[in-house]
């Protein structure tokens, strides 16, 4: 990260902390005005502003406590369909179309890189580039097999399948990294 990135970055903080700050300085002062005047309908609007200013300082502490370097990155995620075939398939499409909206709703940017169609449905794998602020802070704790049971809509007798899906999740790394082995330690043959 460079300098002025860093400086961006606090400033933005500072900027996000002012600005709650006073906003909850605003209607500490609209409550003592609607309580002085007993104004009912203000009290009810006042509770609203508040529900919305408590859900942006719960994102902000969460924020605070994504403090790894690489959690601000943006994330390159990975779906693998495990054992179980047309279902497994199924399922791991299901995941890429929940993680893409998820995405979008967070106002982040998806791009697919790379897709593997099953054979009858859904995909065998896929890649996806998540762009956001703290892409992979969020979506670091998605790493690990997703298993689905539910009546397969594949399945003339209608029975019960569980499928599985592997999701990986990592940073996405842009500086060059040299690695340098010492002589001592490479053994030709």
């Amino acid at each position: 990260k460079t300098v002025t990135q860093k400086i961006d970055g606090l400033k933005n903080s500072i900027e996000t902390y002012k600005s709650l700050q006073k906003q909850l300085e605003d209607n500490q002062t609209l409550y003592d005005l609607a309580r002085e005047m007993q104004d009912e309908k203000e009290l009810s609007g006042l509770n609203e502003s508040l529900q919305e200013l408590e859900k942006q300082v719960e994102k902000k502490e969460f924020e605070i406590t994504l403090s790894h370097p690489h959690d601000k990155l943006r994330a390159i995620l990975t779906i693998h369909a495990g054992a179980g075939g047309t279902e497994s398939c199924d399922w791991a499409q299901m995941l890429l179309r929940m993680y893409t909206r998820w995405a979008e709703q967070h106002n982040m940017k998806v791009s697919i890189t790379d897709a593997l169609p099953g054979e009858e449905a859904g995909i065998k794998n896929a890649s996806i580039i998540v762009e956001g602020p703290y892409a992979y802070g969020y979506l670091k704790g998605e790493i690990g097999v997703h298993r689905l049971v539910r009546v397969s809509p594949f399945d003339a007798n209608a029975r019960r399948h569980t499928s599985f899906a592997s999701v990986d999740v990592l940073p996405d790394i842009e500086e060059e990294i040299n690695i340098e082995i010492p002589e001592k330690d490479i053994e030709l043959e």
